[in-house]
């Protein structure tokens, strides 16, 4: 069985052939990210497939994300703590200007579709997989930003974090805790306020000035920003950062301050019996940043504990384990290039992207459990042929050993297919080298299969 046959077992839509063609298309697509369909599919009649799949109206986007959220659930259950991500991308197909059901983008002279995510992942940094995706096409003609302000939150796009939390506490296996991570578009009052199981914390980036007080009985209310500089430091930590497009990979040493705090509701909700909300509220701001770059401060919510120094930097080395959904991101649009594709209207691109997110997720979970868990085999990971092949290639032998070699191994060596050099003083391999290799691989291992199969 492949590992798209059993990441995609439980898939139910509607047709055992389209549980079949799905399983198809996403190991079609998974072994060839980078190209287009027609170069990845493995013959014309596959190719047809695909866009036929993608044209049915029958099949659902949202049902072909719950197949995978299903093995993502699985693989949840041996953790006793998950991170669930949360962040909201744009697919902007301006340069398809005959594209139906586009909208406006935050540049309103962009049309595309929204894209809001939630990615699991381990509290070692390994994505687990995506529990939900939302897409949508705004509306051409929005609200003054007045009268936006004003409405009802189930009126607002902002509902979509209220509905990712909503979804992923449905999800959870009880006995594990899930952290809902998100950034300063997540800071929002009714997020906080919102009902949660006693297995669901928060992780958020503040954005918003809020009133506080520091006990709920206290008459003093003190601005978020003011209350938290007032609190003594504990001490500095050293995170690495990674890369982005602002900034260079680099060592940070961060100040961090802790309290606790009470969360007052805004003017908007006050007539709505809403509650103070008691959260910790963790500072980690960079005194000392090097010459020309931008010092990194953070300031985090959490619903969690966060007494001490120690806690407040597991917290702090969780929320920068936020970047892995950036990197899903990229892989969704520059990996398997989602703006390219050359579909009639949204419909169609909504059930090609929920396809595809499946396909950038295993890019993804191979870039970080290969860092993560190098000496595991990669038996049951890549397909027999495929390590065999691979093994060859690289030692330019046609004899493949007894053994399946283990998962870093064969990771450092696909990307070196794609152009990564492996030299003692470059880091980890990219994503970007192993979707480049893996299209290379897939040549190779077709060969291999056709020459030896049955001869080892």
């Amino acid at each position: 069985m492949s590992w798209a046959a059993e990441e995609l077992k439980g898939a139910d839509l509607g047709d055992k052939r389209r549980n079949q063609r799905l399983i198809t298309i996403v190991e079609d697509l998974s072994a060839q990210p980078n190209e287009s369909v027609t170069q990845a599919c493995r013959d014309g009649a596959a190719v047809q497939g695909v866009y036929e799949f993608w044209a049915n109206p029958r099949i659902k986007a949202e049902a072909i994300i719950s197949s995978h959220a299903s093995s993502t659930v699985e693989r949840i259950k041996e953790h006793r703590t998950i991170l669930a991500i949360q962040d909201t991308t744009e697919l902007d197909f301006s340069e398809h200007k005959s594209k139906r059901g586009m909208g406006p983008l935050s540049n309103p002279e962009a049309k595309g579709l929204k894209v809001h995510t939630v990615l699991a992942a381990s509290i070692e940094g390994v994505p687990l997989g995506v529990l939900h995706q939302k897409v949508w096409s705004r509306e051409k003609t929005r609200s003054n930003a007045s009268k936006q302000k004003r409405q009802a939150i189930e009126n607002k796009e902002s509902i979509r974090w209220l509905e990712g939390l909503d979804l992923t506490q449905g999800l959870m296996p009880p006995k594990t805790v899930v952290i809902t991570v998100a950034d300063r578009e997540a800071d929002i009052y009714q997020l906080f306020a919102l009902a949660r199981q006693r297995n669901s914390e928060f992780l958020i980036r503040a954005a918003q000035n809020r009133n506080t007080k520091s006990n709920a009985f206290c008459d003093e209310v003190v601005p978020l920003f003011e209350a938290i500089r007032t609190t003594p430091v504990l001490g500095e930590l050293t995170l690495e950062l990674q890369r982005t497009p602002r900034r260079a990979a680099r060592s940070a040493t961060l100040s961090v301050r802790v309290t606790k705090l009470w969360l007052q509701p805004p003017a908007s909700l006050q007539s709505q019996s809403t509650q103070a909300i008691e959260v910790y509220v963790i500072e980690a701001c960079e005194e000392n940043p090097p010459e020309g770059e931008k010092p990194i401060s953070w300031l985090l919510l959490t619903t969690m504990e966060a007494k001490d120094f120690e806690s407040a930097c597991q917290c702090l080395k969780w929320y920068s384990d936020r970047w892995l959904i950036e990197r899903y991101h990229y892989c969704l649009k520059s990996g398997c290039r989602i703006e390219q594709l050359q579909l009639e209207d949204g419909e169609r691109i909504k059930r090609a992207l929920a396809t595809y997110a499946i396909v950038a997720w295993r890019l993804l979970w191979l870039t970080y459990e290969a860092r993560k868990n190098p000496e595991r085999t990669v038996e049951g990971i890549l397909e027999t042929h495929e390590w065999q092949a691979l093994y060859c290639k690289i030692h330019k032998t046609n004899k493949p050993p007894s053994e399946a070699p283990s998962l870093g191994e064969c990771v450092r060596w696909i990307a070196r297919l794609g152009g990564f050099l492996g030299r003692k003083s470059d880091s980890d391999p990219g994503i970007q080298t192993l979707w480049r290799g893996f299209q290379r691989l897939n040549d190779i291992a077709g060969i291999w299969q056709l020459l030896y199969q049955g001869d080892f």
